[in-house]
């Protein structure tokens, strides 16, 4: 049985790489660091790698809670440790009296110097505390690199990995009904919104499923799946229970709080 069954189409170019990474490993008998991961990859890559008995596989993003993480493959006889994972940690100094920076603005410097977003992991609120993690093969660039956020002068802090602060996420459960699992549809449902204001955030490019923006309105819904619109936060479709006798789909979800 195909492997890419279980998957979305547009998966089906990761799971080659997951695959290439397996591979390597196992011809070459040496482990593979890769970027920062989303936890949609994280998922695909464990269940890729799940219980193989040549290649094993752990996740790390810092912190306990991180989001973001590397994946580590390495052979059976292999001990891992957490410096194989490379990664540096850092505060961002700011004069945070008189100014407030946010995470999109972090994220848009980082990008803004060229970084790619898989190059870093999380960026932590915490307080007035603002930190950071990233590859350590990008480390120094960032730290010659990043010296605004926004039109706000900042610097970087080095700190250890154990002072990172990471919240965990809490969902908030609700049940609601949608006539189909159309994106379009459902973030209508989810939201409170029309289903053309749906639409346009979609067609702006401005919702997100599993972390990739998605265009297409019709786009189909799966359990599990992690919807999240600019300006309305993150949502997770927990259970699709069946339909109702009025023919829509009754669905379990999970809002972020």
């Amino acid at each position: 049985m195909s492997i890419y069954m279980h998957f979305r189409q547009e998966e089906h170019e990761f799971i080659d790489q997951v695959l290439e990474w397996k591979e390597t490993v196992n011809e070459q008998y040496a482990p593979k660091l890769t970027d920062f991961l989303d936890p949609r990859e994280q998922e695909i890559v464990q269940s890729i790698i799940g219980s193989n008995e040549d290649v094993k596989v752990r996740l790390f993003g810092g912190a306990e809670g991180a989001e973001r993480k590397r994946a580590f493959l390495y052979p059976s006889y292999y001990s891992p440790s957490l410096d194989d994972f490379q990664l540096k940690a850092y505060e961002i100094s700011y004069p945070e009296k008189f100014v407030q920076i946010e995470h999109r603005q972090i994220l848009g410097s980082l990008m803004g110097i060229g970084l790619k977003r898989s190059k870093f992991g999380d960026i932590h609120f915490h307080d007035k505390k603002v930190q950071l993690v990233i590859g350590e093969e990008v480390s120094s660039y960032v730290e010659l690199q990043l010296q605004e956020v926004g039109r706000v002068k900042v610097s970087l802090q080095d700190i250890p990995l154990s002072e990172l602060v990471s919240p965990e996420a809490v969902w908030e459960e609700a049940s609601t009904t949608a006539a189909s699992l159309r994106l379009d549809v459902m973030l209508a449902s989810i939201y409170n919104l029309s289903r053309q204001k749906a639409q346009l955030l979609i067609g702006a490019k401005k919702v997100k499923v599993n972390w990739k923006v998605v265009e297409q309105s019709s786009f189909e819904c799966r359990e599990g799946d992690i919807l999240s619109a600019r300006g309305f936060g993150r949502s997770k479709l927990l259970t699709i229970d069946g339909k109702t006798k009025k023919d829509k789909w009754r669905v379990i979800v999970g809002k972020q709080k």
